[in-house]
């Protein structure tokens, strides 16, 4: 178990090309997520920043928006993306999000290992 104020946040600038800077808040610990996952983790994307596009190679990464509103890009193509959204990107496969808002465009993104 972890509680807000025991995590520590992270800025990340221009991440996989991407303007501006992304949070990222990693929910559980190395050893908390053992072997198969890579990451479990509150990720906020502040108005007019993005996480640009990047690939996936022996690994899996789900987003499920929590608020905000954005872009998903799914292997190129763009998908409008708001809170409640579950966007999954297969192994081999490439995504990107941006937030095309007002406000930030939070989400939970799941890495899990092949």
């Amino acid at each position: 178990m972890t509680r807000s104020e025991e995590r520590t946040i992270e800025r990340a600038e221009h991440v996989a090309g991407g303007a501006g800077y992304i949070l990222k808040e990693a929910l559980l610990n190395e050893q908390e997520r053992g072997g198969h996952c890579k990451m479990f983790s509150r990720v906020t994307v502040p108005a007019g920043s993005e996480l640009g596009y990047h690939e996936h190679h022996g690994e899996t990464e789900t987003y499920y928006i929590l608020s905000g509103t954005g872009v998903y890009n799914d292997n190129g193509t763009e998908i409008p993306a708001r809170a409640g959204d579950v966007f999954f990107c297969e192994d081999g496969s490439g995504h990107g999000l941006r937030n095309t808002g007002a406000y930030d465009l939070a989400f939970v993104a799941l890495i899990l290992k092949k």
